[in-house]
């Protein structure tokens, strides 16, 4: 297959990826405002389960029909990464000061199940196959479920704790008008499903054709793409000034893309998925750790200065971090 036509067939992937992940933020946003939701939890639960449907279609695919665990590890955790990487863009975008200064402090609590979950898969990963299993299953796997069910649990009570302190009147919406923005929600997540379910293919495709490894395709390449909901449901919610939907989307794709691994764990019959996985990818785990500690540190500091008048430190810190993390995966060449 020709390079121009997996470009193509890649740019296709991305276009629809945007464009279902842009109507998505809009169904959702209405959707909250006519059953009395709170932003946050939209972001966090609702829109990050199925802005990450790309990246568990595309891990899925990658072990089930393409027999590339490191495509799909290094998927997973460079979302991860990514979207990390994407609060920069956030903090950017607040004009006035920057976004640790409003961010709610329930991110606080999805960010540090994010670090306890990472710290899980780093573990796996060094452990390779030394580590229990369950048949052909890790025994992360079960671990990261009830992680991930413990932390939107936990994070709903923290919301509703919150909300409870003032109630908000709504104007009644119309059956009609609710069943055709369910319908355009639904499509618009079919389209992210379809498109992510084609990607690895493609990707696959272009690792073999440029000569790159499948880790770094995976991680960089692929990530970046299947990411591409998030982003446009991001800034879809920065366009409404619902800062806290925006960062709880990406938190919280963080936390479905690491129990996705849990998923493929189970596709992929052939042993653990982590114990197959190359070592490279503990790397992209705790770079992923670090940058969350990042975030956390700035929740927690709220700082006030911006460098260069575009950014906070910590948004430095994380791009920085993106960036040695990237050249390493490349270098690894697995």
């Amino acid at each position: 297959m020709s390079l121009a036509w997996l470009l193509i067939q890649f740019t296709v992937c991305a276009v629809l990826i945007a464009r279902a992940g842009y109507v998505l933020s809009r169904s959702a946003d209405a959707l909250a405002e006519a059953h009395g939701w709170g932003r946050g939890w939209v972001g966090l639960a609702l829109l990050a389960t199925v802005t990450s449907l790309p990246e568990l279609a595309s891990g899925i695919s990658a072990v089930a029909f393409v027999d590339a665990p490191n495509l799909a590890v290094g998927n997973a955790l460079g979302a991860c990464v990514v979207n990390l990487l994407f609060l920069v863009v956030v903090d950017a975008l607040q004009r006035h000061q920057p976004m640790y200064r409003e961010a709610s402090a329930t991110h606080l609590l999805s960010a540090a199940f994010g670090v306890v979950m990472l710290g899980f898969v780093a573990l796996s990963l060094l452990t390779g196959t030394r580590a229990p299993a369950l048949l052909h299953v890790g025994i992360y796997s079960p671990m990261l479920l009830a992680l991930y069910l413990l932390a939107l649990r936990a994070v709903h009570r923290h919301e509703r704790q919150a909300m409870a302190v003032g109630t908000a009147t709504r104007s009644p919406v119309p059956a009609g008008q609710m069943r055709d923005e369910w319908r355009r929600f639904g499509v618009a997540a079919l389209v992210v499903l379809a498109a992510g379910s084609w990607l690895p293919k493609v990707a696959d495709g272009l690792a073999t054709t440029l000569g790159l490894s499948r880790s770094f395709v995976g991680t960089v390449l692929m990530a970046v793409v299947t990411t591409l909901p998030e982003m446009a449901v991001t800034l879809g919610a920065l366009r409404l000034g619902a800062l806290d939907m925006a960062i709880g989307n990406l938190l919280g794709s963080n936390l479905f893309n690491v129990m996705i691994l849990a998923v493929d764990d189970v596709f992929y019959v052939r042993g653990p998925l982590l114990a197959e996985a190359a070592s490279v990818h503990a790397g992209t785990a705790v770079t992923a750790l670090v940058m969350t500690g990042l975030v956390i540190i700035g929740l927690v500091m709220r700082p006030q200065g911006r460098t260069l008048r575009v950014v906070s430190w910590v948004s430095v810190g994380l791009a920085a971090t993106y960036v040695v993390n990237a050249a390493l995966v490349y270098l690894g060449g697995v």
